[in-house]
């Protein structure tokens, strides 16, 4: 289905990073309900951006928030390629520690700054603005290329997998392209070859029926928030480890093969401590950084909450306390399972006088693709004709839950191509992208659409 765009989107006169800037303008953060309009206008903003260049666009209902379809014109006997992204975004809090309005793109030090700039507005655009640049200049596109661009991978990509079972006559493909991920170094070409799953849940404890003065209740009642903490503590031993039975019997351990290929990456123990500003590294003993974070699976506390949060001192026991859990998988570990145990265990260590309840999130099975297929030999040309220099082959921490749902429900493979810095600050105040990979993935799309083309 064609749409016709309601507003003039020529490129002509417009340059590159003005696009950037009015995509990011828009607060599509997906979690928050009452920004559901702005959701449905950056979708709109991006659909008639591809119909005004060539594109057939479309708003794709997904029963949650909407996706973008697009189609580039037909190129008959050529592969066909569908390149995945997300327009919403991470939610900006806290705002405070932004150095400048998170909706409000700000350019300091070649790098733009905002909520999105490269979760995953910036990567996503490069591609769409690469196969616009090459469609005009060219008149055509060497694949059949598709563009599906959701609204929901922020919120673990809940309708997508129906939307894909609906419409699998139209987005079938030979192969997925997704920049999604990051490059080992700034400006150093890398291709992620796996990643690892994940398990989300929320543990809520509730104990009296409302707070209570500390003074005249505490000691006599179980607080809430000091049960939870113990409980928290115990998820980990002290080599590191995470601590809850059976968490590691399916799980894949890296053979000496992985490990030597992690130990000539270009980044090390230093480098994750200048990055992340951190006064000392920790976790899972026997491992380096990388390891940990591409090879080994994890339990991470994501948010705590419970009793007074304003300041000062307020004398009270809380009747609520609460934590948001994530679990990162690797091969042969399943979501459920994890959570199973995870449950089990936490219900084994609550004590008595408080009740807990278990909310549980989006999960989403660890990834690796074949570095035998043909199509990465295709995607490292390109990442090497753009870059100029070979690229690495990198294990990722995180978890793109879409990617093994493709494979399952498209039966084809999905390229990683990074172009996320690694202080690039995704998910945290200040996050940017700099202007010189937006402009390296303009042209990284449309080197991937040659090679892929000249594969075929």
């Amino acid at each position: 289905m064609h749409r016709e765009s309601a507003t003039d989107f020529s490129i002509v006169g417009r340059s590159d990073l003005d696009l950037l800037c009015e995509f990011l303008r828009f607060r599509s953060v997906s979690t928050k309900p009452e920004l559901a309009p702005q959701m449905r206008q950056c979708a709109e903003w991006l659909c008639d951006l591809l119909a005004s260049n060539g594109f057939d666009a479309e708003i794709a209902e997904t029963g949650g928030h909407p996706a973008v379809l697009a189609r580039g014109p037909e190129a008959p006997g050529k592969p066909t390629v569908l390149v995945y992204g997300h327009y919403d975004v991470q939610p900006e809090d806290p705002v405070g520690e932004w150095t400048s309005p998170p909706f409000e793109p700000a350019i300091r030090n070649r790098r733009v700054f905002a909520r999105g700039a490269t979760d995953n507005k910036g990567q996503i655009l490069a591609h769409v603005l690469g196969a616009i640049h090459l469609l005009k200049e060219e008149g055509s596109l060497p694949v059949n290329l598709i563009f599906l661009i959701e609204g929901e991978e922020e919120v673990g990509s809940t309708n997508l997998d129906d939307f894909i079972r609906a419409r699998r006559g139209e987005l079938r493909c030979d192969v997925v392209a997704i920049s999604d991920t990051g490059m080992v170094a700034e400006n150093y070409p890398t291709l992620t070859q796996s990643l690892r799953g994940i398990a989300a849940m929320e543990v809520v404890l509730r104990g009296p029926s409302t707070d209570l003065h500390s003074g005249i209740f505490g000691g006599a009642v179980v607080n809430p928030a000091t049960a939870l903490v113990g409980m928290l503590a115990r998820l980990h031993d002290h080599h590191g480890r995470v601590a809850v039975p059976g968490f590691y019997d399916n799980a894949v351990p890296p053979d000496p093969a992985e490990r030597a290929a992690v130990a000539k990456l270009p980044v090390t123990d230093d480098d994750y401590l200048r990055e992340t500003g951190a006064p000392a590294l920790g976790g899972e003993e026997g491992y380096t950084a990388a390891e940990r974070i591409g090879l080994r699976p994890t339990a991470e506390i994501n948010g705590l909450t419970s009793g007074y949060q304003g300041t000062g001192t307020k004398t009270v026991l809380p009747a609520v306390a609460s934590a948001k859990l994530t679990f990162r998988l690797v091969p042969n570990q399943k979501p459920d399972r994890i959570l199973n145990l995870v449950e089990i265990f936490l219900q084994s260590l609550l004590p008595r006088g408080v009740e807990m309840e278990v909310i549980r999130g989006h999960g989403g099975m660890p990834y690796a693709v074949n570095l035998q297929n043909p199509w990465c030999a295709a995607a490292l040309r390109a990442l090497e004709t753009t870059f100029g220099r070979e690229p690495a082959l990198v294990r990722e921490g995180g978890s793109i839950p879409i990617v093994q749902s493709f494979h399952e429900l498209l039966g084809c493979d999905t390229l990683l191509l990074g172009l996320a810095a690694p202080d690039c600050r995704a998910h945290a105040p200040d996050e940017n992208f700099p202007i010189e990979s937006f402009e390296a993935g303009i042209r990284l799309h449309q080197n991937l659409l040659r090679e892929l083309a000249a594969g075929a």
